[in-house]
C-alpha cells in the first residue's frame, strides 16, 4: 500500500506542468501523456496497465470489455492554431482502439475520442505522405474526422453506438 493518493499526485502534476508552460513557454515533457493515461482511465472505465510490454496502454472494462487501448493525450493551448498533431502511434504493434484525451491549458481534460484499430490504420494509408505513414502520425483534426466523442467534459461519457463519424468518404 502506498501513502501517496494517485488523485493527489495527478491534481499536482497539472498544476505544476500548467505553471511551467506559464513561467516558461516550453511545456514540461511527460505530463500529458501520464495525465492523458490517468483520465481516460478514469472516465472510460479502462484499467491502466502496469507495463506497456505491447502496443496498448489499458484493457476496457464495461462497454470496452476486453479491448485493448492505446491512449493519446494532447494539450490544446490555442485551439485556433491548425496543424497540432497526435503523437507517434504504434501501428506495428497490437491494439483494438486508439484513444485521444484533448486536455486544456490547465491539463484538464475538455473531450475524449476514440476509434477503432481498422479506422485509424486506413486513414494512416490513405494520408498521402509516407514518412507520415511509417511514423503512424496524424492530425489531431483528421483524428477527430474518422472517431466518435466518446466523453465530453460539459456531459461526461456519450453512450450508444452510434459513431460520429465526420468523414464524407
Amino acid at each position: 500500500m502506498t501513502v501517496y493518493s494517485v488523485d493527489k499526485l495527478i491534481a499536482q502534476a497539472r498544476q505544476l506542468a500548467a505553471d511551467y508552460k506559464r513561467a516558461t513557454g516550453k511545456p514540461l515533457a511527460g505530463v500529458s501523456a501520464e495525465v492523458a493515461e490517468y483520465d481516460a482511465a478514469r472516465l472510460l472505465d479502462l484499467e491502466l496497465c502496469r507495463e506497456h510490454k505491447g502496443g496498448y496502454d489499458a484493457i476496457g472494462r464495461g462497454s470496452r470489455e476486453g479491448l485493448r487501448v492505446q491512449i493519446k493525450g494532447r494539450v490544446i493551448f490555442d485551439e485556433h492554431k491548425s496543424g497540432q498533431r497526435i503523437g507517434q502511434l504504434r501501428v506495428d504493434q497490437e491494439w483494438d482502439r486508439l484513444v485521444l484525451v484533448l486536455l486544456d491549458e490547465h491539463f484538464e481534460p475538455m473531450e475524449i475520442y476514440e476509434a477503432d484499430r481498422k479506422r485509424v490504420l486506413e486513414e494512416i494509408v490513405h494520408s498521402g505522405a509516407s514518412g507520415r505513414r511509417k511514423r503512424g502520425a496524424m492530425s489531431v483534426a483528421r483524428f477527430r474526422n474518422i472517431a466518435r466523442l466518446a466523453w465530453v467534459r460539459e456531459r461526461g461519457v456519450e453512450e450508444g453506438e452510434v459513431w460520429d463519424n465526420r468523414d464524407t468518404r
